[in-house]
């Protein structure tokens, strides 16, 4: 029996979504947003129009996200390099769209029942980005459907060192580090992902094959898309074809049979 077409998409992503198998659907989707700036010297602008944008990408793939009810999908926004390996210019303009972004987006949040989060060391950033940022957790709390979590002053890296720290920390509140018990169990529940599905489908935009240090424990084994569209010319459509993509795969987690993630993941 064929699903029912969920309101709000488009006529193609309609189409789409009619070829696919919504029981099939990936829990968790996380995007590298690459290619913004490419976009922009392409059409011989400057770099910040394609960051600007790109902020119409996440708005046309998070609404179709949602639509179709794929539970968490996490954009990685900022990097701990790019504060040394962008102009200062960018980088306050970057903070700068940030805030008006979540303050422009919170009807489109409320109307399609999304929850806003934040992983990254986000209290490093400037204190009225972070009153924003605090704003639109505690203004989207109560939504129900998608979680939507923005990778801010996040490193792959950087979230494995601070989920270490975490341990250790924590065994010394417990009666000290003879109660410290290292397994991959144990980490996961300190990672920054702690409270999300496991993470099904990884996405990186403009080709670069690459995962630039976004979520290297948690893509241990995710399907990875790449696709040669640049970030701003993403939409709902290219994320369709990504999952349909995904859904041709075969997903063995080590093993020699393919198997369906829930059953991994509720093991």
């Amino acid at each position: 029996m064929r699903a029912s077409i969920p309101a709000g998409l488009s006529h193609k992503e309609a189409e789409l979504y009619s070829r696919l198998d919504p029981a099939r659907f990936p829990r968790h989707i996380a995007i590298i947003m690459d290619g913004n700036g490419r976009w922009a010297k392409r059409r011989h602008l400057p770099r910040i129009a394609g960051h600007r944008s790109g902020v119409f990408a996440v708005r046309n793939t998070v609404q179709c996200a949602s639509r179709i009810g794929i539970p968490a999908m996490t954009l990685y926004a900022f990097s701990v390099e790019n504060w040394l390996r962008r102009p200062k210019t960018e980088v306050s303009f970057l903070m700068g769209l940030l805030r008006r972004y979540l303050k422009i987006e919170m009807s489109s949040f409320h109307e399609n029942n999304v929850r806003v989060q934040f992983i990254g060391r986000w209290r490093e950033l400037p204190v009225e980005v972070q009153e924003r940022m605090d704003w639109a957790i505690e203004e989207t709390a109560n939504n129900t459907g998608l979680t939507l979590t923005f990778a801010i002053n996040y490193g792959g890296r950087s979230e494995i060192v601070d989920a270490v720290k975490s341990m250790i920390n924590a065994a010394r509140r417990n009666g000290g580090l003879n109660h410290l018990d290292i397994n991959e169990e144990s980490i996961d529940q300190h990672m920054y992902t702690s409270q999300l599905p496991e993470l099904d489908l990884l996405i990186r935009t403009s080709g670069e094959m690459r995962l630039s240090n976004f979520l290297l424990w948690q893509a241990a084994y995710s399907e990875i898309y790449v696709t040669e569209t640049l970030w701003p010319d993403f939409s709902g459509v290219k994320l369709l074809e990504a999952i349909a993509e995904f859904q041709k795969r075969e997903r063995r987690f080590g093993g020699i049979e393919s198997i369906h993630p829930a059953t991994v993941h509720s093991a």
